[in-house]
């Protein structure tokens, strides 16, 4: 016996999947990827971008957990074929790590055998971060050795397969969820990134990009550093001056079609008249459990939990509605602090 159907937003029934129509199957290799292939850019957003490499600044992106602040670094990285390097930010991080660190203790380890006849090289304790990277990428393999002077091993380099393939003299960085951070992390980062320029003090070495000193075409930057915040911690004014800012807003319920369709396509090899209908039915009722969510001073569903719930109901052939459906939805979108709410 076929399950009952569901309706869509329209109140239009949705037939079972066993009767849809789909796709061929693909294995769910990552439910999180950052590929950078699927991204629905608004033109406030494009704007931003462009602003942000007319203006060599850093993006400031802001809004809620899952509003897709992180997908859109990498999705400029693959659109423009720039390098990408990402650091998601802990209550640890400090500014310095996304410039370089430099390992002390394996350092006095190896001191310790020194007189066995080891050579002591600075530079092979230095680990290169992801400014450094993209400011000056063969400088960084090197660990900022000059020429003549070699590491005993190169820097491995952050996603190396696919930056090999793309432009040498752009990059992409994505700076994950800074307010996590201590309050003077962001302000340790305006020096560099508004000079594109840092000195890696343990082997004084002045690390300069590698675009610095040449024209710029049209006025456009070679680098953009994307930072994201979920606003759980002020960030300093001063840091804020220095970005271009742009909030993320919840997608409405047309947009969130739209990135299913995107998913849809692009990993689960189509998206048929039914998987629309289903979209559409999932789209409307996120809509109505926000509000929910709200009224309960519970954090509102995002666009992840979204596509969560719209492999879910495809996968296990549970329409929006079902008997099914409601485990389903506190499982994918409600999600209560305790049991019974």
């Amino acid at each position: 016996m076929s399950k009952p159907s569901s309706t869509d937003g329209a109140g239009q029934a949705l037939a079972p999947r066993s009767a849809r129509t789909t796709g061929p199957g693909r294995v769910l290799d990552a439910p999180d990827r950052r590929d950078g292939r699927v991204y629905v850019i608004s033109r406030e957003i494009d704007l931003a971008v462009k602003v942000a490499l007319a203006t060599g600044r850093p993006l400031l992106l802001r809004g809620e957990p899952g509003s897709g602040k992180s997908s859109l670094a990498a999705y400029i990285a693959s659109k423009r074929r720039w390098r990408y390097y990402e650091h998601v930010v802990t209550s640890r991080t400090q500014a310095r790590d996304l410039l370089w660190t430099f390992d002390s203790v394996r350092r006095l380890a190896d001191a310790e055998v020194r007189r066995s006849g080891l050579d002591l090289n600075d530079y092979d304790y230095v680990e290169p971060g992801v400014l450094w990277w993209a400011f000056a990428r063969e400088s960084a393999l090197r660990r900022g050795a000059p020429d003549g002077v070699t590491p005993t091993a190169h820097a491995v380099e952050q996603n190396a397969d696919i930056n090999t393939a793309r432009s040498a003299d752009h990059a992409v960085v994505l700076v994950d969820e800074i307010d996590k951070a201590d309050p003077d992390m962001p302000n340790g980062l305006l020096v560099p990134l508004g000079s594109n320029e840092f000195i890696v003090s343990e082997i004084n070495t002045v690390i300069r990009s590698a675009t610095r000193n040449q024209s710029v075409d049209a006025g456009i930057s070679k680098n953009i550093v994307v930072i994201t915040t979920n606003e759980e911690r002020t960030l300093p004014q001063a840091f804020l001056r220095r970005c271009v800012v742009v909030w993320l807003p919840q997608p409405n319920k047309a947009r969130l079609v739209a990135i299913a369709k995107a998913h849809m396509r692009t990993y689960e090899g189509g998206f048929s008249a039914a998987d629309a209908a289903l979209a559409r039915a999932l789209a409307a009722e996120l809509d109505a459990v926000r509000d929910e969510a709200r009224q309960q001073a519970l954090r509102p569903p995002s666009t992840a939990e979204f596509l969560d719930a719209l492999r879910a109901c495809r996968a296990l052939d549970i329409p929006v509605g079902s008997e099914d459906w409601k485990n389903l939805r506190s499982l994918t979108l409600v999600k209560p602090q305790q049991p019974g709410q």
